[in-house]
């Protein structure tokens, strides 16, 4: 773990938990011991409250990532497993940031970085990210859907063993574009890009309308769905396996997988918040570095 020890001391003191804290440098190339929680010490700028957003700690949450990102680049960890960020605070420490998959992107000199969210029953991807509706439309281009096509079709052969995908694609409006009467962003650009890739032999299906993409059987012959943008696929994914999923970033040199929720700070040191995405993040991420 990549954290300040004295917040984990605190947090575990305030839940009534008796666990061991083991400090560790993995440069040393040392295994960890097994039965203590290993963490790799980052300090804090501000004294920790529960469930209260402090700018001045938005330094320390950029840090870890940091330093989680240095330690897979240079071999001394397979892969990262990240909580989640509150994006407004680190913003209002004057510091950009979108998100974790653009900023994990930036330090890894990722060109195309694609989210994607998978749990037992679907794997759905996205075209666009954290970005407001309304600059969705123009961002649909060929060239974004190409290489967000390119990343999904390469992640899924070689991160999870899947020979030749199956990957249905949304349209971006109602009813796939009704034939150009709710838009000719389907016909024109995302149509002609799919018919360009099952030319090549790639087993995609697409546009389709996203009312009707997310039945059983269509899922139960796909590998992924690729979405145009957040609201449009993740809501679906969230509402079958919310706590049960897992946020993975595909398309970088690293591992990276996270979990499907947000920040939560009114369950923060209650001892109330469901862990069962975060187990489900570190297990993914173990299967993909095996």
């Amino acid at each position: 773990m990549v954290a300040d020890p004295e917040v984990l001391r605190q947090r575990a003191s305030l839940l009534g938990l008796n666990v061991e804290l083991n400090i560790i440098d993995l440069c040393t190339g040392h295994p960890p011991p097994v039965g203590c929680i290993n963490v790799i010490p980052v300090s804090t700028r501000k004294t920790v409250t529960p469930g209260e957003l402090n700018p001045a700690n938005a330094a320390y949450v950029l840090d870890t990532l940091n330093l989680a990102v240095d330690h897979c680049n240079k071999g001394y960890a397979d892969a990262m497993v990240t909580g989640p960020v509150h994006k407004g605070v680190i913003n209002d420490a004057d510091i950009p940031f979108s998100g974790h998959t653009e900023y994990l992107a930036q330090l890894t000199g990722t060109p195309c970085p694609v989210m994607m969210l998978a749990s037992e029953h679907m794997r759905v991807a996205l075209v666009t990210t954290h970005v407001p509706l309304s600059h969705v439309p123009a961002m649909i281009t060929a060239q974004r859907l190409s290489d967000v096509l390119h990343v999904l079709h390469q992640d899924l052969n070689t991160r999870f063993a899947i020979t030749e995908p199956r990957i249905l694609v949304a349209g971006l409006n109602p009813h796939a574009g009704e034939g150009g009467h709710l838009g000719n962003e389907d016909d024109c650009i995302i149509r002609p890009v799919i018919e360009q890739y099952r030319d090549k032999g790639w087993r995609i299906e697409g546009p389709i309308p996203a009312d009707t993409l997310f039945q059983a059987k269509l899922l139960a012959e796909s590998d992924a769905v690729l979405t145009m943008y957040h609201d449009q696929g993740l809501p679906v994914l969230k509402y079958q396996s919310f706590g049960r999923a897992v946020n993975i970033t595909l398309g970088l040199p690293i591992i990276r997988t996270s979990v499907d929720h947000g920040t939560a700070l009114t369950l923060a040191g209650s001892g109330k918040a469901d862990h069962g995405s975060l187990i489900y993040a570190v297990e993914t991420a173990l299967r993909m570095a095996a």
